[in-house]
């Protein structure tokens, strides 16, 4: 069987910091790809400083918090004004790199300036540190690197490469990271790939489907709360508990038939039917044939289609 995967074009619940920001990603509805029903959105986040609050709709933020929305196209530039240095070329001064900042004050990124490098930076993938705030524009990664995945207790997190390429062909480093453009654009980072059967991610982060690439499953953060055990009623399809994700309603007899998304596990085909639910099956999350290297295995629990 096959179902309809929708709700690429969702939105991220944001989680733990300040306003909402926004990320680029494929719209409409894909069909033949992937035999998952999801919910009709994701969650988002800017940040500034740890809080508690769920905020309302935009896109995925990691730790230190990124963001999407359901524009459906790569969003306009923003306008630069008086700002250093021009995010797809970062040119800056010796001894300088090119970030996003905020330069009003505030909690979201929304411009992009030329700030000094730290004597011996840190490499992509190595440990980093955030100096002020997360959003001060100021780390000890290398140029073309950013710190992700920020623990606010410690201000450590790890080098993530920035995307390459145009906004209308972003690219990354290494082949098998994709380009998250988020925050209405003021961020553009290479997220590796994860396996959504282990949940491999760092910090606690969820391994999801990528909205970008149907064919690669990548980190995003965990939005759920005290909430997202399975069954629980979703919005978002990152507000579910590790190992879950939200999809449609009508998959499980346990979850609200009238909540916009259910929380329901990931299970691996070629393994005995553990789905929870009355009458599930581990249904295959890509068409036969159609499933990349590495996920030839990846499930979802449901109730099949008659």
């Amino acid at each position: 069987m096959a179902l309809e995967l929708v709700g690429l074009g969702c939105s991220l619940r944001p989680h733990g910091f300040g306003e909402t920001a926004t990320e680029a990603t494929s719209s409409g509805t894909t069909t033949g790809t992937t035999a998952a029903a999801t919910s009709t959105s994701v969650a988002s986040t800017s940040h500034e400083e740890p809080t508690t609050g769920v905020a309302s709709e935009g896109t995925s933020a990691e730790r230190v918090g990124s963001s999407a929305d359901d524009s459906g196209a790569f969003a306009g530039w923003p306008d630069l004004g008086g700002d250093e240095c021009e995010p797809w070329s970062r040119i800056c001064p010796e001894g300088q790199k090119c970030m996003p900042y905020a330069n009003d004050g505030g909690s979201s990124w929304n411009s992009w300036g030329c700030f000094d490098l730290v004597p011996d930076p840190a490499g992509v993938d190595e440990p980093c540190m955030v100096f002020d705030s997360g959003v001060s524009g100021e780390d000890s990664c290398d140029d073309g690197l950013m710190c992700w995945y920020v623990d606010w207790d410690t201000g450590m997190g790890t080098c993530l490469a920035m995307c390459t390429g145009s906004p209308e062909a972003p690219m990354c480093p290494d082949p098998k990271a994709s380009c998250t453009v988020a925050a209405e654009s003021s961020l553009i980072l290479c997220f590796p790939s994860c396996d959504p059967l282990a949940q491999d991610c760092p910090g606690g982060e969820l391994c999801l489907a990528d909205p970008n690439d149907p064919d690669r499953f990548r980190c995003i953060l965990d939005a759920s709360g005290e909430e997202g055990q399975v069954f629980d009623a979703c919005e978002y399809v990152n507000a579910c508990d590790p190992g879950l994700l939200c999809v449609l309603p009508e998959l499980a007899a346990e979850c609200d038939p009238m909540a916009p998304g259910c929380c329901l596990p990931f299970c691996d085909v070629s393994q005995p039917n553990t789905c929870p639910g009355e009458g599930q099956e581990c249904l295959a999350w890509y068409d036969m044939g159609q499933a990349p290297p590495g996920y030839e295995n990846v499930g979802f629990c449901g109730v099949p289609s008659p």
